[in-house]
């Protein structure tokens, strides 16, 4: 009796010794066996780096942005054709306006890949049609224009309409508001990089949101928006952003950017 109780005694240290190396076995082989959830949770939390802070408050700019025009005046643009000072109106409610003849203007600043808010208002009066009622545009860096035109129950070529990349992107949908309303653009531009000799590395891309609105998706810019011709791909670095005189008193108020790093 007392053999077969040391035979047992010895049976349950083997068994017991087998369980622990196929414990560790699989612990080897699975490092996450045996944690609490909140211990496993933790292996895929990320605590660097941290992001900055930056306010959003309603209405305003963000705390980072780079304001353009707040409604009093207009030290960050110059004259687009001589560089001198910017010819257009700063109307008594803070408002920007196009002065026909006078030119378009930039910024003095010079630009990249950009964050760019603006709010934009065609005329009241309708005078004209098509390409010719409340035009105006932005471009980046000079040379991509995201065409700004009263497109409400106005009908044009839709690769000119408002929220275009002219001549090259349609808009996914028309978000314009009546002639005489405020109206927005929120813009995500990557500007296009060349390489060393000069040739096209990666065409950029802009995204455009009217009135809130998704209009263009990430949209890859094929080269400068001409008017007349396809579009052409020269190498450039930063440059300002500009707005167009094209003959209507289009408004522009609460322009900011934020420069993306």
């Amino acid at each position: 009796m007392r053999n077969l109780s040391r035979y047992l005694c010895l049976l349950a240290l083997v068994v017991a010794s087998s369980c622990t190396t196929a414990t560790e076995a699989e612990q080897a082989n699975n490092p996450e066996a045996g944690l609490e959830p909140w211990q496993q949770a933790e292996k895929s939390e990320v605590w660097e780096p941290v992001p900055p802070v930056v306010a959003a408050e309603l209405g305003q700019a963000p705390s980072d942005a780079i304001v353009l025009f707040n409604g009093t005046d207009l030290n960050a643009w110059e004259s687009a054709s001589d560089g001198g000072e910017a010819g257009w109106l700063v109307e008594d409610d803070g408002a920007l306006t196009v002065v026909p003849g006078a030119g378009g203007i930039r910024t003095r600043h010079e630009f990249c890949d950009v964050q760019l808010h603006l709010e934009w208002r065609s005329p009241a009066e309708i005078k004209g049609e098509g390409q010719g009622r409340g035009n105006s545009g932005v471009f980046l860096q000079e040379r991509y224009e995201i065409q700004v035109l009263d497109s409400y129950e106005n009908e044009t070529y839709p690769n000119g309409q408002a929220a275009s990349v002219y001549k090259q992107s349609i808009p996914l949908v028309n978000a314009a508001r009546a002639p005489g309303v405020w109206q927005s653009y929120d813009i995500i531009f990557m500007a296009p990089r060349f390489d060393s000799a000069g040739a096209l590395e990666t065409p950029g891309t802009v995204t455009v949101l009217h009135n809130g609105i998704l209009v263009q998706n990430h949209v890859e810019i094929q080269g400068t928006t001409e008017w007349i011709g396809p579009p052409q791909v020269h190498e450039h670095g930063c440059a300002p952003l500009y707005l167009q005189d094209h003959g209507d008193k289009v408004s522009f108020r609460n322009i900011w950017v934020r420069e993306i790093n």
